[in-house]
C-alpha cells in the first residue's frame, strides 16, 4: 500500500483506542489510514520522530476569535501547540454568529467550532449585563440551524444579581439537546454553590475551574462538599485558565484531593498568551507538574473534549478517521512555569509542539523534519 505521509519511530499516546505503545503512523489524502509497528508500503514523505510522542491532534475547549477578547488568529495560536481544533466559547450570540461564521470561521485552517453566547449580541462589552438579551429561544434556534459549527451554549461575564444568564444557557442547551458552559462571575445574590448544586445539568461544564475568585476551596484550602456533591450528580469542571482563572494555589491542593478537570482548555485570549502562556501544551505541562500523567493529559485534551461537543470522530487516530495529529516532545530538566497571577511554579517536565497535521497537511514544523535538506533540492524557489 502506498501512502502520502507515514510518521515513523515514535510513541503513540491515544487515549480514545486505548494506545499507549510505540507504533508508525500512515496518512493518505486526510485520513489514516494505518497504525502500529509493522506497516508495509511505501510513502512519499518519510518523518522519522523518533524519541517524540504522536498524539490526535489536540481539542481546545474554550478559546476566543471573534469578540472583544478575540485573542491572535485563529490558525496562528492553534498549529504552533499542537492543536487542530477549537472551540470559540461565547464570542458571538444569535445576533451576529452568521458575521463570525463569514469573517472567521469560513476562513480559518484550523477546525473552529463554537459555543453560542446565550446574549444575542455575544461578547461586545456592556452587551453582556443586560438581560433582555438573553433569549434562550433565538439561541436555540440558532444552534440548530448550524449544528456543524455551533456545539454548545455559553453564559459568560454576567455581574447582576439574578440568574438569567445562567438559566438561560441551560434552557438554550436543552432547546438544541446540547450542554452549557458556565463562565461564573459570583454576586452576594447567588453563590458558586447554588450554581453547581442548583443551576447547573449533568453533562453541563464549569469552566476556570482552578479561579481563585470563586468558593471552591475553604481556608484551609479543602475542597467544599458541595463541589463533590456537584461532581457525583454530573457536572464536569473544566480549565479555561485565560489571564486571571488559573491559580496554582488553587489548582494544587484540589487536584492532591481529587478534583481534577474533566477537559482542559486555555481560554485563549488577548491577555493570555504570554506571561501565564496559556496554550495547550503548556497547560497540559502546568497540570502534569502538579501530578497529572502525560496519558491523562492527553486524554483530557483530545477524546474526553470530543466527547463533550459529540463529535467521536475527533480526538483519536483511529484508522479512516481525519489525521489530525500532534507530534510532541516531552522535555527533562529545570524549567519554570507562571499562573494567571504572575506566580511561579517550578517543575522538571515540559510538553513542547514539534510537528501539527491538519487533515493530512504538515501545518506546523519546528524543526522542518518533514522537509528535504536544500542542499539536495536543486534549484528551487518553493518546493511542494
Amino acid at each position: 500500500m502506498n501512502f502520502d505521509l507515514l510518521l515513523k519511530g515514535g510513541y503513540v499516546i491515544d487515549p480514545g483506542n486505548k494506545i499507549d505503545g510505540p507504533a508508525n503512523l500512515a496518512i493518505t489524502g486526510d485520513r489514516i489510514k494505518a497504525i502500529g509497528q509493522n506497516i508495509t508500503g511505501e510513502a512519499k514523505t518519510v518523518i522519522d520522530v523518533s524519541g517524540m510522542y504522536v498524539t490526535p491532534g489536540l481539542i481546545d475547549l474554550h478559546t476566543h476569535s471573534y469578540g472583544y477578547f478575540a485573542s491572535t488568529l485563529p490558525d496562528e495560536y492553534s498549529f504552533p501547540n499542537g492543536t487542530t481544533t477549537i472551540i470559540d466559547a461565547g464570542g458571538s450570540g444569535y445576533k451576529n454568529f452568521l458575521d463570525f461564521k463569514t469573517s472567521v470561521i469560513d476562513r480559518a485552517r484550523v477546525r473552529l467550532l463554537a459555543l453560542l453566547n446565550i446574549v444575542g449580541g455575544g461578547m461586545l462589552g456592556a452587551v453582556e449585563q443586560d438581560v433582555s438579551e438573553m433569549q434562550p429561544e433565538p439561541c436555540a434556534e440558532t444552534v440548530l440551524a448550524f449544528p456543524e459549527t455551533i456545539v454548545g451554549v455559553k453564559a459568560a461575564h454576567h455581574r447582576g444579581p439574578g440568574w438569567q444568564s445562567v438559566d438561560g444557557a441551560v434552557k438554550a442547551a436543552e432547546l438544541s439537546n446540547t450542554f452549557a458552559m458556565i463562565d461564573y462571575s459570583e454576586n452576594p445574590a447567588r453563590s458558586y454553590a447554588e450554581l453547581i448544586t442548583d443551576h447547573m445539568r449533568p453533562g453541563d461544564v464549569h469552566t476556570h475551574m482552578y479561579n481563585g475568585k470563586l468558593a471552591q476551596i475553604d481556608e484551609n484550602s479543602q475542597v467544599y462538599e458541595y463541589v463533590w456533591k456537584a461532581r457525583e450528580r454530573g457536572v464536569l469542571f473544566d480549565v479555561g485558565h485565560g489571564g486571571g482563572s488559573f491559580l496554582f494555589r488553587v489548582a494544587k491542593p484540589s487536584m492532591d484531593q481529587g478534583h481534577v478537570p474533566d477537559t482542559i482548555s486555555t481560554d485563549a485570549h488577548q491577555g493570555s498568551l504570554y506571561m501565564p502562556r496559556a496554550t495547550m501544551p503548556i497547560t497540559m505541562s502546568k497540570l502534569m507538574n502538579m501530578g497529572m500523567s502525560f496519558p491523562d493529559a492527553v486524554e483530557k485534551s483530545t477524546v474526553a473534549p470530543a466527547r463533550k461537543i459529540s463529535r467521536p470522530d475527533l480526538g483519536t487516530l483511529s484508522v479512516e478517521s481525519v489525521a489530525d495529529v500532534a507530534v510532541l516532545d516531552l522535555e527533562k530538566g529545570d524549567v519554570g512555569f507562571v499562573d494567571s497571577g504572575l506566580a511561579r511554579m517550578r517543575g522538571n517536565q515540559r510538553i513542547t509542539c514539534h510537528i501539527t497535521i491538519r487533515g493530512g497537511k504538515v501545518v506546523w514544523d519546528m524543526n522542518g523534519l518533514s522537509r528535504p535538506d536544500w542542499e539536495t533540492a536543486g534549484r528551487y524557489l518553493k518546493l511542494d
